[in-house]
């Protein structure tokens, strides 16, 4: 799903009450403090669990050419849903 694909779904379910731009800003706020969350593991309640979680360095491969690549230690984001959200799903 875009972000216009998601700023259309909501302005439908609010029957248009809120403009189109306002939409769009409140779901960059939400974003921005799902982002903060994440950093500072917070649950967010009947949605889900995020954590960050350490990679280690590894190799692998180039796809185009075969060759053999290292991969840097990066930290990640691990999500892990809520008994509510699972529901739904």
């Amino acid at each position: 799903m875009t972000k216009a694909q998601l700023i259309d779904s909501v302005a439908k379910k609010l029957h248009n009450d809120i403009s189109k731009k306002a939409i769009g800003e409140i779901i960059d706020l939400a974003f921005d403090e799902v982002a903060v969350g994440i950093k500072k593991e917070k649950s967010f309640p009947d949605f889900g669990t995020f954590t960050v979680r350490a990679r280690k360095a590894r190799k692998g491969r180039n796809p185009r050419t075969g060759e053999e690549i290292k991969i840097k230690a990066c930290r990640t984001v691990a999500f892990k849903a809520a008994p509510a959200l699972k529901k739904v799903i």
